[in-house]
């Protein structure tokens, strides 16, 4: 959860896509709007909130294999 209350949702797979979407879901409105992309398509990922307010996107499983990078999201 972010330090707004809303909830940042970044990858993810399914059956046979790995995504790199970006999403805030606001609670209140119950809305999911879009609100950018990853650099790499990942799943199986860390997203930890930092203290300044964005998060930090690391390691995870893309395109079959194991990821050693991370991306800043900066949600404001």
């Amino acid at each position: 959860m972010l330090i707004n209350g809303k909830v940042l949702v970044v990858g993810g797979r399914n059956s046979s896509t790995i995504f790199d979407n970006v999403e805030i879901y606001d609670p209140l409105t119950g809305i999911w709007p879009m609100t950018g992309s990853m650099n790499i398509a990942r799943y199986g990922h860390t997203a930890s909130v930092l203290t300044n307010g964005k998060v930090l996107v690391a390691g995870g499983i893309g395109n079959f294999s194991i990821l050693d990078s991370a991306e800043l999201y900066d949600p404001l």
